[in-house]
């Protein structure tokens, strides 16, 4: 019988070795909702290789919500609050200071080592990795959607990975980020980012800005991957 703290720890360790550190730079971002473009300068942050997985997941928060069994599956059915508890509770385990307080507001600590949500800016220069068109690479190489996933999810890193190494940025799942989308219009809602393996080539883009409500919504084609500041 493996103990839990075993399985804790071999997740906490497998994640420690998987964040890729990213050099810092700008992204011009733009919301075609709006008609607006603005530019964000990005300092040198770390982003996990893959997307958290369901073992991982099950180690960390001893829980098991995906509708797709797997355990190198990304996780999914997942609300951003859930991804941000479980950023705290992987924080806590590897002796890092939390950065999110979930009470009935959520206040974010940006000074913070522990595990994050990366911002919308933060992956979408990730996701780019220095390229400037709508996607990394060909669609099928790199990507699991509507016309190559058969009506589930798959293991990540099975596809190819963008130039800095990251895997699955555009497919499988959605991401949650850390930013609300806009707060005048929608209240809380936070950003999802990448497209799923139910999306139409045209929502895997680099680019596609959607959002939902941060406590209610979850969803087969929606997980996370967790970034850290570089201190």
């Amino acid at each position: 019988m493996i103990l839990p703290d075993l399985i804790q720890s071999s997740a906490l360790a497998s994640m420690q070795e998987q964040m890729v550190l990213i050099t810092g730079g700008e992204i011009l971002l733009r919301d075609d909702r709006i008609k607006q473009q603005w530019r964000v300068e990005i300092a040198p942050f770390f982003l996990a290789k893959y997307p958290i997985t369901q073992a991982a997941y099950a180690a960390i928060a001893n829980q098991s919500p995906s509708c797709f069994k797997g355990a190198n599956n990304p996780v999914e059915t997942v609300s951003w609050r859930d991804a941000v508890h479980f950023c705290n509770l992987l924080s806590a385990a590897a002796g890092l200071r939390p950065c999110y307080s979930l009470g009935a507001e959520t206040a974010v600590d940006a000074t913070a080592d522990g595990y994050r949500l990366p911002t919308e800016a933060e992956w979408e220069y990730a996701c780019k990795a220095g390229t400037s068109g709508i996607r990394y690479g060909e669609l099928g190489a790199i990507a699991w959607y509507k016309e190559n996933a058969e009506k589930t999810t798959h293991p990540v890193g099975l596809k190819q990975p963008n130039a800095w190494g990251l895997y699955d940025m555009l497919g499988n799942v959605w991401e949650w980020c850390s930013d609300i989308y806009d707060e005048t219009v929608y209240g809380s809602y936070r950003i999802i980012r990448g497209g799923g393996w139910a999306d139409e080539p045209r929502g895997c883009l680099a680019t596609n800005r959607r959002r939902s409500h941060p406590a209610a919504f979850k969803i087969d084609d929606l997980g996370f991957r967790v970034a850290r500041n570089k201190s």
